[in-house]
């Protein structure tokens, strides 16, 4: 049984605001994690040398696209949050006997806002970011059907994540939040040059790693009131240990990707000496998580590693496209003259 704590709150005005209504907003919408966003550069590093590859309708099709992913992503984590006040698991996550939360992250749980206005804000923000990446690809340089398929498809299901079909309802959680990484790099890179590389797969697959490794640590901290409403993510489903065995699986599997790139040439071979950084950073996370004990910490060292990860897939981005993917000795040069210039 689920505990449905807001049947009314739709006709219930909201408590005394301690903040402002737009800030309620902004925290509705988790713009402070913009996270999700850092695809844009990743793809943008991708395309940009040589720069006869960056045109204007270019760089106006990665801002629609942009736009429109901050708009889809506002009204998935809107709906997120209506579906976890109504099931009482976000009262149980972020309320007062949680000292580690704070409950101003959660405007319904807060009462900072109502149910009515959440749901406005959420499908006001569906609706716009669909009218967006409708106009993303009429303007897009390409339009590969796989890309359109892909964008459309990441539009329909972030809407039903937590709402409506509830798909992180029903066991698909962990899964979501890598092929959301992925898609957010495949498709815009297919709507800008009109292909797509093996090497930008593994991109896109280790930055969907961002957002699942952030989350997993979340679960492994919510994990009471995700049983209590049934919310099966690997956390609840499993015992405690085999939810260490799992995140380390993870975190381990995530560096690998890196290393079989780079040794089955579909990534230069220096590829994996560039990301080591973030899988050391990786396993400090897990350190302090599961051996330290300070899961909310290690969830916070996750949004480092994915920003690392980010900057150092720009990198090797840049390097790619001032050397020649498969001419590693250029790309290195590159890199030597960067140092050069710098000094």
């Amino acid at each position: 049984m689920t505990q449905n704590v807001a049947a009314e709150a739709g006709a219930v005005p909201a408590a005394p605001c301690p903040e402002g209504k737009l800030q309620s907003y902004r925290r509705l919408g988790k713009l402070d994690v913009f996270d999700y966003y850092l695809s844009a550069p990743v793809v943008l590093a991708a395309v940009l040398l040589p720069l006869s590859g960056l045109t204007g309708r270019a760089v106006g099709t990665l801002s629609l696209l942009l736009l429109g992913q901050v708009l889809v992503i506002m009204a998935m984590v809107a709906l997120d949050d209506v579906t976890g006040y109504r099931d009482g698991s976000d009262l149980a996550n972020y309320g007062p006997d949680h000292p580690l939360r704070n409950k101003l992250r959660k405007p319904l749980v807060a009462g900072t806002l109502t149910e009515r206005e959440a749901l406005r804000f959420a499908w006001t923000c569906a609706v716009a970011g669909a009218a967006v990446w409708a106009l993303t690809v009429a303007v897009a340089p390409h339009r590969p059907l796989w890309a359109v398929v892909l964008l459309a498809a990441l539009y329909v299901v972030s809407l039903q994540y937590s709402y409506g079909l509830k798909i992180s309802y029903h066991g698909f959680q962990e899964a979501f939040l890598v092929a959301l990484g992925l898609i957010l790099v495949l498709a815009p890179y297919g709507l800008l040059t009109g292909q797509y590389t093996g090497f930008l797969l593994v991109q896109g697959l280790l930055f969907g790693f961002g957002p699942l490794m952030f989350g997993v640590y979340s679960n492994t901290n919510d994990v009471d009131g995700d049983r209590a409403v049934g919310r099966p993510t690997v956390a609840a489903l499993v015992s405690t240990r085999g939810n260490a065995v799992f995140i380390g699986v993870l975190s381990a599997g995530e560096y690998l990707i890196s290393v079989a790139a780079s040794v089955t040439g579909i990534a230069p071979w220096w590829f994996a000496l560039v990301m080591l950084p973030a899988g050391c950073l990786r396993l400090r996370q897990y350190v302090t998580g599961f051996r330290g004990g300070n899961v909310m910490v290690a969830r916070r060292t996750g949004f480092l590693v994915h920003r690392l990860s980010v900057v150092l897939l720009i990198v090797t981005n840049l390097l790619v496209g001032a050397g020649g993917a498969s001419d590693a000795g250029g790309a290195l040069g590159a890199l030597g003259a960067l140092g050069a210039g710098a000094s």
